[in-house]
């Protein structure tokens, strides 16, 4: 079984408030490649996995689909229930691991993965959406990173991060997932597709801040003075070296879709 990256402690219910204000989850033209993949069209039933605060669910709610949405979060949920309120969006919100959803097998047209797989024991995750998959429904693996380049924020902040919190694992990326194309292979999942591309997000100091602090390697996991002290020194470091606002920061989308037979 392939376990998740990081230890039990990380609990991101403890930074809900900023997921909420600062984590607006991926950007509109996802959905819109989603669904030349036949993923997220009227109509269709869909399960969104680590739903957080359910971003990727109200997105495909948005566009037609009936959504089913799964966190092991109470507060992120409510988070999530409080969003979708506000848009107007009927969502079934539910408590519940991506290894044991208790959801009905079969019937499913799609089950979704924001920026959350890495989370899960993977192989037991993989098998648990085929069984909730129709025969030649989808499993989409989502991520939305930002990229670390020679001295630009990223590198910078994610040096900051590690200063504050030496066991954090999950910088340096790429933005790609190359491993997760085995998770779905053992799996037995056909027709694997990926594709991806770039993005420059804009952030004001302030809202660069929150995204960092919503991250595993700070609010989610580190006591709550760490969290100031880390805080001010990136908002320190923000000023003195990079004092234009807003910032452009680069990411990347990344989405492996495998089917059911």
């Amino acid at each position: 079984m392939i376990a998740p990256m990081l230890d039990t402690k990380v609990d991101f219910g403890r930074t809900s408030a900023d997921y909420r204000a600062y984590r607006a989850g991926f950007p509109p033209e996802t959905f819109v490649k989603l669904e030349q993949y036949g993923i997220g069209r009227p109509g269709q039933a869909i399960v969104d996995l680590g739903t957080g605060t359910g971003t990727v669910a109200c997105q495909l709610a948005r566009k037609g689909a009936r959504v089913a949405a799964l966190d092991i979060s109470a507060n992120q949920l409510d988070e999530a229930r409080a969003i979708a309120k506000r848009a107007g969006l009927e969502i079934d919100f539910r408590k519940a691991p991506a290894e044991d959803t208790g959801l009905e097998s079969g019937v499913w047209d799609a089950v979704t993965a924001g920026q959350c797989w890495h989370w899960f024991d993977r192989d037991v995750a993989a098998a648990e959406a085929r069984r909730l998959l129709k025969p030649g429904g989808a499993l989409a693996i989502m991520h939305f990173d930002w990229i670390p380049l020679p001295g630009n924020v990223v590198e910078i902040t994610e040096a900051l991060i590690h200063k504050a919190n030496p066991g954090w694992t999950m910088g340096g990326g790429t933005g790609v997932h190359p491993a997760t194309f085995a998770d779905l292979a053992r799996a037995g999942y056909k027709d694997l597709e990926s594709f991806s591309f770039d993005v420059a997000v804009p952030y004001t100091h302030q809202a660069w801040r929150g995204q960092v602090r919503a991250s595993a390697g700070i609010a989610a996991s580190l006591a709550y003075e760490d969290v100031v002290r880390f805080d001010r020194s990136l908002g320190g470091t923000l000023k003195l070296k990079f004092p234009v606002e807003p910032l452009d920061v680069p990411h990347r989308v990344w989405v492996l879709i495998g089917r059911s037979v």
